[in-house]
């Protein structure tokens, strides 16, 4: 999920990918999406502990709207396996091409970056790493155990990739015993081809649901963006396929395209809409939802995940 980034005349051209596509019209954007912009003492700070650690963040590679609110609680989200995606979707500011090799201290340049914050919870992402065997499984694990070696305390949450026609890797990273285990399905499935073109819609649901199958007690997660053209009644029925998978929490945010030769923004969905997907989302069995223009996958996780936790042990005690 993005906002829209303006790169210098000069600079290299951040998606030569998309440079044949043509140029999309980009909306003016409603009052309800605006955000001040960054620029507090302790957002420096963030970024400052983030570059010394050589660390790589979606807040920045994804273009967040949430950036300067979030980094200055020092909430950063890291992105892990660098910042080249073996992918090329749409809606997406996060670099295509060949990524480079692995970084064998990055488990450990996060873990201290964790500690120096002072999370109490965590969000590790990463870009799609088609390129390894194991789509990257192994660094997921890697970092986790790193993290709990060093900040017991803290949770984490993972936010990964499809390991598409990678066998094996999505057990390798349940076995790593993160405590949410997030995997976006971005969109209805009628957009996949145009939007996540890389992607399998159902693909994506049954890892949701081998999750809980590996894990029972391990929170599961997605998210979908809105404002792509896509039916009221097919976000109701995406709504009920993660159900059926079991998945405990459903994130809605309003997508915000990155440059013109990114997927347009056909609408913008109004707040009073997002309400109404939330109150139906919680009718369907969820027992977290985040439902808002500016909601994003890792956008106030932590309290989000207190409330979730809450949220099974009401269930339990009312069972």
């Amino acid at each position: 999920m993005v906002t829209l980034i303006d790169t210098a005349p000069e600079a290299r051209p951040r998606h030569p990918e998309k440079a044949n596509r043509p140029d999309t019209e980009v909306l003016r954007k409603p009052d309800w999406i605006r955000v001040k912009a960054p620029g507090s003492k302790v957002y420096n700070e963030t970024r400052e502990i983030v570059r010394e650690n050589n660390l790589v963040t979606v807040c920045e590679e994804a273009g967040c709207p949430n950036i300067g609110e979030c980094w200055s609680k020092k909430h950063a989200t890291m992105m892990i396996m660098g910042e080249v995606c073996t992918r090329a979707c749409a809606f997406c500011n996060v670099r295509t091409g060949l990524p480079d090799a692995l970084d064998p201290q990055e488990p450990e340049n996060v873990a201290n970056a964790v500690e120096k914050l002072g999370l109490n919870h965590v969000v590790i992402t990463s870009v799609d790493r088609d390129d390894l065997p194991d789509g990257g499984a192994q660094h997921f694990a890697d970092v986790i155990k790193a993290i709990r070696a060093r900040c017991p305390g803290t949770t984490i949450e993972i936010l990964t990739p499809d390991f598409l026609r990678k066998e094996g890797a999505l057990e390798v990273v349940v076995a790593a015993k993160p405590d949410v285990f997030n995997h976006n399905l971005e969109t209805v499935p009628s957009k996949y081809l145009k939007v996540r073109p890389g992607a399998r819609y159902f693909h994506s649901i049954r890892l949701l649901q081998r999750v809980k199958e590996l894990d029972p007690q391990m929170f599961t997660k997605s998210g979908i963006m809105v404002g792509l053209g896509e039916e009221r009644n097919e976000v109701l029925q995406l709504m009920d396929d993660l159900r059926s998978a079991d998945v405990d929490f459903l994130t809605i945010g309003q997508y915000l395209q990155p440059t013109r030769k990114h997927h347009e923004i056909v609408r913008f969905v109004t707040p009073e809409e997002f309400k109404g997907f939330e109150t139906t989302a919680f009718a369907k069995g969820f027992l977290m939802v985040s439902s808002s223009p500016l909601t994003r996958s890792s956008h106030h996780a932590g309290e989000d995940f207190e409330r979730l936790r809450a949220a099974r042990q009401s269930r339990v005690g009312a069972a």
